[in-house]
């Protein structure tokens, strides 16, 4: 009888300064899904997809071989010229979205078998992905490419962490 004129209460949660709420079931669905390695590959390869577009796109506009205003000489047609920003763009937008994919993927891997997040997992995921882009080009290129991209990995995680 006293039992069941309590109260249910779930657990205590003691709030000192900000008010500490409980997460839904949803809210940690939500938040296991974006921790997921697939899921931030994904996310990084459609993010690379379409910052290579726009740099594809900026690259075209700015290219060379584009005819002259100012001369007036038009060596190629309108739709020529759309036709070599769309596929330098998709060109771009590929690549990009590759380095994004291998680079995130290789990442979290390395920061779930290491069980830390900090500096080292860039530099050992920048080698990865680095000398496995280059091996399409040789041994020599892969080094270079490893050393290249785990050196560049580095200094960014040093200036924006």
């Amino acid at each position: 009888m006293i039992e069941e004129a309590r109260r249910q209460r779930g657990p205590f949660v003691p709030s000192v300064g900000l008010p500490n709420t409980l997460r839904t079931p949803q809210e940690m669905m939500v938040e296991r899904v974006m921790e997921n390695c697939a899921f931030k590959s994904a996310l990084a390869g459609v993010a690379g997809y379409g910052l290579g577009l726009v740099f594809g796109l900026f690259t075209a506009g700015m290219d060379s071989s584009m005819p002259n205003p100012m001369t007036g000489v038009a060596d190629q047609s309108a739709k020529a010229i759309l036709h070599d920003m769309k596929s330098r763009a998709t060109s771009y937008g590929k690549n990009f979205a590759v380095v994004g994919l291998m680079f995130s993927g290789t990442e979290c891997l390395v920061e779930s078998y290491r069980g830390k997040s900090d500096w080292k997992n860039g530099t050992l995921s920048g080698g990865i992905t680095g000398g496995l882009l280059g091996l399409r080009a040789g041994g020599k290129a892969a080094l270079f490419g490893a050393a290249g991209f785990a050196a560049f990995s580095t200094l960014i995680d040093y200036f924006l962490r």
